[in-house]
């Protein structure tokens, strides 16, 4: 079979221990904070103000301090933004007591449920790892690893329709194209192709291109679900670019070299393919 996919690109952090629910990385300030926004409330005499209080969990990677907004189930969640240490110092007030007894116990209690609902997946234990990945979407429905885990659930099991239920969630997920997600959503992209999902395999690949930085990987991989769409010059063309950015990449090469032995590289891409080929054989640039 020409083209296997690459499932990893990069070694992946071990998980995270329930102190660290929220990020791989050893952070030196961690906790919820709150800011404060004096609104006024009607006209006239009526006018009154009024105080919105909202809470935040901050972490601190470096000199990097990463602020993202509670849910309503008190779990960090949506995109997250970065501010500076004067910023922190001014506009927010540390709530130890609201993280220690709110906000901590919900994200042990959410990893937990998604650490569970991995071991039972890795088991083929697919019901089971999807009664374990829905306790955590209900505390937050944009939970990454929550939404690949049970929407691969759904693919193993060949429930389409619930798989692009799921779809449609990551595609809109700016966080699940991270590379720290890179593997599960190299499997999510494979199983939709396995699966004969193909245009939604193809908008999948096609996203994470958008937010991720170049990568070998994901564009042989789009060329993997192009060869079956019968679209071999895009194929072609993404091969190509997997060797821009990776000379010597033994995957694109391979399936490079099988298109040429079926004779199915356009003519017109002829000449860039054994330009390709010749600069790998020579040792031009460097492995990836």
């Amino acid at each position: 079979m020409a083209g296997q996919e690459i499932t990893k690109t990069t070694q992946t952090a071990s998980k995270p221990d329930a102190a660290a629910a929220q990020g791989h990385k050893k952070a030196e300030v961690r906790g919820v904070f709150s800011t404060q926004e004096v609104r006024r409330v009607g006209t006239g005499t009526t006018t009154r103000k009024t105080v919105q209080k909202t809470f935040w969990f901050i972490e601190q990677h470096g000199n990097v301090f990463e602020c993202q907004p509670l849910n309503t189930n008190y779990v960090p969640t949506g995109p997250k933004r970065k501010v500076t240490m004067d910023e922190l110092i001014a506009k927010f007030a540390p709530e130890p007591e609201f993280y220690l007894n709110s906000v901590y116990p919900k994200m042990q209690e959410m990893q937990r449920a998604v650490d569970s609902g991995d071991e039972h997946r890795e088991k083929g234990e697919s019901f089971t790892a999807e009664f374990e990945y829905s306790r955590a979407l209900k505390i937050d429905e944009d939970n990454v690893r929550a939404n690949f885990g049970i929407g691969l659930t759904y693919l193993e099991r060949g429930d389409a329709s619930k798989a692009q239920d799921i779809f449609e969630r990551l595609v809109k997920l700016d966080g699940a194209f991270e590379a720290e997600h890179k593997h599960l959503f190299n499997d999510f992209g494979i199983s939709l192709r396995k699966n004969k999902m193909l245009q939604q395999s193809l908008e999948y690949y096609r996203r994470a291109l958008e937010l991720t930085e170049n990568d070998e990987n994901l564009y042989m991989n789009l060329a993997r679900v192009l060869l079956e769409t019968k679209d071999i010059t895009g194929c072609v063309d993404n091969l190509l670019k997997a060797l821009e950015i990776a000379p010597r990449h033994e995957a694109s090469l391979k399936f490079l070299a099988w298109l040429i032995q079926n004779k199915l590289v356009p003519a017109d891409k002829i000449d860039g393919v054994r330009a390709a080929l010749q600069a790998a054989a020579q040792g031009t640039g460097t492995t990836s």
